[in-house]
């Protein structure tokens, strides 16, 4: 369980453009910050965000090089580029069901990873996925300096969730004093190995180096359970884990509840 937020809220704004999804968790982030929300709805209160992208995209983390990626193959492929508002490396973001978390906290960054991944652990576990955490986190200023670490799936922090060690969810914070945003995206299919046709990589030997690590180091949920769930399906599974592992009744919000007070 959870006790660190005595209200849990949590809104569906469905498939929507990349760069739609991005201005909305950072005026969210806003909002938390001068304190709107808070007023809205309770002192303490948590929001937890479910989403998809259509068309789909490619974001790139905060501070990674914009010219990691080639922007005219994926104008070609109809992707969009965008960019997070949390750190990491890039993500094609296809075939996946997303979330935002977000809470005015002085809770340590681990416990609020770790916290929100119980959820989704135990959403996992609900449609016959046995995941688990990961327990190590790797040197990552080390794997940064590498060229297949473009892409976020070819690495996993402490407490990202893996099935057999290969990555099923990858996930990212930021914080903005006490303001913490966590979001991540559940791979559905092995769509989003096809980054390596849209990441700028000339050596040959590090492309397939990206290709073996991407096939080695990720599985998806359609792998495991052969086929992917449908949006509403996969919403109702992580409500329902949400109050069963906090022990608590998450309230449902409207997206132009958020939006007024923007």
């Amino acid at each position: 369980m959870s006790s660190l937020f005595p209200q849990v809220y949590y809104v569906s704004s469905g498939a929507r453009q990349g760069e739609w999804n991005m201005a909305f968790d950072r005026k969210l982030v806003e909002v938390f910050s001068d304190g709107r929300f808070q007023r809205r709805f309770g002192e303490g209160s948590a929001l937890w965000r479910f989403y998809a992208w259509h068309p789909s995209a490619l974001s790139l983390g905060y501070g990674q090089d914009p010219e990691s990626v080639d922007r005219q193959r994926c104008l070609a492929m109809d992707i969009d580029v965008v960019r997070r508002p949390t750190g990491g490396r890039a993500v094609l973001h296809a075939d996946e069901f997303t979330y935002s978390f977000l809470a005015s906290t002085r809770a340590p960054d681990a416990e609020v990873y770790r916290v929100v991944h119980d959820v989704l652990l135990a959403g996992l576990k609900r449609l016959g996925v046995n995941a688990g955490f990961c327990r190590t986190n790797p040197d990552f200023r080390r794997h940064y300096r590498t060229g297949q670490s473009v892409s976020c799936f070819t690495a996993s922090a402490k407490y990202e969730l893996q099935v057999d060690g290969r990555k099923i969810v990858g996930s990212a914070q930021r914080r903005s004093g006490p303001v913490i945003l966590q979001h991540g995206s559940l791979l559905l299919s092995e769509r989003h190995k096809l980054i390596r046709e849209l990441i700028a990589i000339s050596d040959s030997d590090v492309l397939a180096a990206v290709t073996a690590e991407l096939d080695s180091k990720t599985v998806s949920v359609a792998e495991i359970i052969g086929y992917v769930p449908d949006f509403s399906d996969l919403l109702d599974v992580m409500t329902q884990a949400l109050d069963a592992s906090w022990l608590t009744v998450a309230r449902p919000l409207d997206v132009r509840d958020l939006e007024a007070l923007f």
